[in-house]
Order: C-alpha cells, then sequence, then structure tokens
C-alpha cells in the first residue's frame, strides 16, 4: 500500500516544464529513480498541477512519470488521493461556497471569451485562451462583471495564454493549505515541505507558510518577475540554474534535503568489498530494485562495461534456487536465464531504451525476507510496456543493499503488453 504515516518529506510540484521537461525526459528519470529509491517508503509526492484528469491520465502515457500519492489537478480545484484516485469531497464542500459556474458562462458570453478545449472545463474550473497583449484589458472587465453577479472568484493568469476562472478556496495555494491541515489534524504532518514551480498559477504555493520552494531555470518571466518584486527574506525560496526536475533535484541539494544525489548520478554499487551490508529496512528493499532495474538497462545500453563485476551483480543478486513466473506464463529459473543477457550488452546502444520503476512497496514479513511489488516500466523503440512484479527477497549482508532475490511474479499490466506476451 501507498505510505500512510507522517511524510519525511512531502515534495509538491507543478508538472508541465516544472517536474516534466517536453523537451528532455532524462532528468524525470533521475528524480524518479532517486524519489523511489531514497522517499518513496516514507515520504509522499503530490503533483499540482492545471492539468484535468483527462490531460494528467494523457501525460502519464507520454512521459515516465511517477504515480503520486496525492494529485491535486485543475488549478487546485480538485484533489484526489492514491492509485485509486480517490476524490477528496470535503474539499468540495469548501469549494462551493459562493461559486456560480453557470454565472460564469454568462459572463464569458457577453465578452466572447474563447473557451480551453472541453476537457479542460470542469465543475470548479472554467478556463479561457486570453493573449497577453489583450489581458490587460479584458481582466480587468471580466473582474467587475464577476464581481457585479455577487461571486467569491479568483482569476489566475499565466503562461501569457491561458486564463482560468476559480472559487476563490480553490488555486494550488489553497489546496495545499488544505491538505496540509489535513494531513495535520490526521497526525501526519510532513517534517519539511518542497514546493515547486515554473509559472503564475504557482505563485500561491510559495505563499504556503512554514514551505521550502524552487524556481525552475526554464520559469516564465511572470514567476521571476514576482519573485523579483517580493520584499524581505527570501531564502526559503531556490532560485535553481537547472531546468525541470533536474532543477528539483538541485533544489533538495540547496536545502539539504537528504538523500539528494540520484542513483542515475551515481555507479551502481556492484559488490560489498570489505564490509557487510547493514541489515536491510524498507529503504535497502526499494533500493535494490531501482538499482537493480538500472544496472540492467545499463548493461544493455552498453552504459557500463562488459566486466565480470558488473554481470556477476546482476546473476549473483538473484538466488541459485529462485523462480520467476514471466508475464507470458513461463516459469524459469531467473538465476540461469541471465546468462543470456551476458550477450546482450549493449544491443540498446544509441537506441531509445529505459527501465524504471514506479509504485515500490514493500512489507516485511520476517526477521529476515520482504515481500516488494513494483510496476517495472520499459520504453524502447518498440513502444512502452509495463510488468507488474511482486517479488521475494531475502536478507544476506554479503549483497550491495544487504538483499537477494528468491521469488519474481510478473504479469502485464493491461494495454501496455510487450511483444513476449504472445509467447506461449
Amino acid at each position: 500500500m501507498e505510505f500512510m504515516g507522517a511524510p519525511r518529506l512531502l515534495i509538491v510540484s507543478d508538472l508541465d516544464h516544472t517536474m516534466v521537461d517536453h523537451k528532455d525526459q532524462l532528468s524525470l528519470l533521475r528524480f524518479g529513480a532517486l524519489w523511489e529509491s531514497e522517499f518513496n517508503h516514507d515520504s509522499l509526492l503530490v503533483y499540482s498541477t492545471g492539468r484535468s484528469p483527462t490531460m494528467f491520465s494523457d501525460l502519464r502515457r507520454e512521459v515516465p512519470l511517477l504515480t503520486p500519492g496525492i494529485a491535486i489537478l485543475a488549478c487546485g480545484s480538485e484533489i484526489f488521493y492514491g492509485d485509486t484516485m480517490t476524490q477528496d469531497f470535503g474539499f468540495i464542500d469548501e469549494l462551493n461556497k459562493g461559486w456560480n459556474r453557470a454565472a460564469v458562462e454568462e459572463v464569458a458570453a457577453e465578452m466572447n471569451l474563447k473557451y480551453q478545449c472541453d476537457s479542460e472545463q470542469r465543475p470548479h474550473k472554467v478556463s479561457f485562451h486570453v493573449r497577453k497583449e489583450e489581458s490587460a484589458h479584458i481582466m480587468p472587465m471580466l473582474r467587475e462583471k464577476l464581481t457585479a453577479k455577487g461571486l467569491d472568484y479568483k482569476l489566475i493568469y499565466s503562461g501569457g495564454l491561458d486564463l482560468d476562472v476559480l472559487p476563490r478556496a480553490a488555486g494550488k495555494g489553497q489546496a495545499l493549505s488544505y491538505l496540509l491541515k489535513k494531513l495535520k489534524a490526521e497526525g501526519r504532518a510532513p517534517q519539511q515541505t518542497l514546493v515547486c514551480g515554473d509559472s503564475g498559477n504557482d505563485i500561491e504555493l510559495f505563499g504556503v507558510d512554514n514551505v521550502y520552494g524552487v524556481i525552475v531555470a526554464n520559469a516564465q518571466d511572470e514567476l521571476l518577475q514576482w519573485h523579483a518584486d517580493q520584499l524581505g527574506d527570501k531564502s526559503h525560496i531556490f532560485v535553481a540554474t537547472e531546468r525541470c526536475a533536474a532543477g528539483i533535484i538541485q533544489a533538495m541539494q540547496h536545502f539539504n534535503l537528504r538523500p539528494n544525489v540520484s542513483p542515475r548520478d551515481i555507479s551502481v554499487p556492484l559488490s560489498v568489498h570489505d564490509k557487510l551490508a547493514p541489515k536491510p529496512d524498507g529503504g535497502a528493499v526499494s533500493r535494490e530494485v531501482v538499482e537493480y532495474l538500472l544496472l540492467t538497462e545499463q548493461w544493455l545500453r552498453g552504459d557500463i562495461d562488459a566486466s565480470e563485476e558488473a554481470f556477476r551483480r546482476l546473476k549473483f543478486g538473484l538466488a541459485k534456487e529462485s523462480n520467476r513466473v514471466c508475464p507470458w506464463g513461463v516459469i524459469e529459473n531467473p538465476h540461469e536465464e541471465i546468462d543470456t543477457l551476458r550477450a546482450q550488452h549493449g544491443s540498446q546502444k544509441g537506441k531509445l531504451f529505459y527501465i524504471w520503476a514506479d509504485r515500490v512497496r514493500s512489507i516485511k514479513l520476517s526477521d529476515d525476507s520482504w515481500l516488494v511489488r513494483f510496476d517495472k516500466w520499459e520504453r524502447s523503440d518498440a513502444g512502452l510496456t509495463c510488468v507488474l512484479t511482486s517479488a521475494l527477497l531475502q536478507a544476506n549482508a554479503e549483497f550491495p543493499n544487504g538483499l537477494y532475490w528468491r521469488l519474481i511474479h510478473e504479469t502485464w499490466l493491461k494495454g501496455y503488453e510487450g511483444s513476449a506476451a504472445l509467447k506461449g
């Protein structure tokens, strides 16, 4: 199950051009490896985006985006929890006060405003396209007409094009404040919170009490100007020199939120050498999953040398008597089967090819065994596949994370089957 305790770290991030760099997905993969290996077991990842549920789902099919613990969507007008995207109806009750969507639409018709696409029109968000050169004229007029209707509303303009009309109780900052209050009431107040943004609709996040903030290097002028205009101490807001998710990692380093180095930025440990690994915990289980998948990717891409030490780490992390139920139904001994990987070193070199883990969750079964479940994603020239994986890991101090793999069970995620699904 997802983490339900008091988060060690709460990261609240916008998506487009903040967490997600549409020009380069490597920084997102770097952040994903860091989060899944070091934070997912005791922290919470929150996305706060202007995207509707439909467009949020679309984005998840396009980029290697982790599953969040909480999703704040539609510019802070909807909150969803967990893998099942269960909606917070208590928040909806707050938004209903002083809100009349039909009245907003009447004003829009009077002003002949251009609506955004249908998927972006939500119960508590009415969205328009307004060019920057027109905004100085349109927004005062819109305020006047909405106020005359007696509405308790707010306008959010971002990106030089997107204009959203929301209830006053909505917005990214209000949604986060609501969430923090709710977590505190449940005895789950986070130890530290980092908010991340790039545009005008993220400004509210930086005004929430007791949070760190990062403005990524590729931020819109509207956000940078807002920051420049702020008086007093701004040390809690870091202006990154790196884009998107790379800027978030940079902020974690700046604010000393540890660990803050992605496994993709360092060499995966290949052996314990002169010391035994400490007794494994949930963090060690997550690190083992992320590191093992990453080492497999690096082997196939030829990013590491075809050394005996690297191959030994791949092979002998699997128990000799281990079993693997493949997603196409075949049962094999992975300790023996992995020998076929030796000849595939560098087979994906120069190609689109990445492997990453999502939703890594573990349960301690006994003093020396753990059950771990995770989604294994693979993107290649052949497309995107996902294998839902359950595995039994056994404690062994001679291995880098103090663990080795004993049983593995894999099934295809519906809609993301690979060509191997035709086997058998």
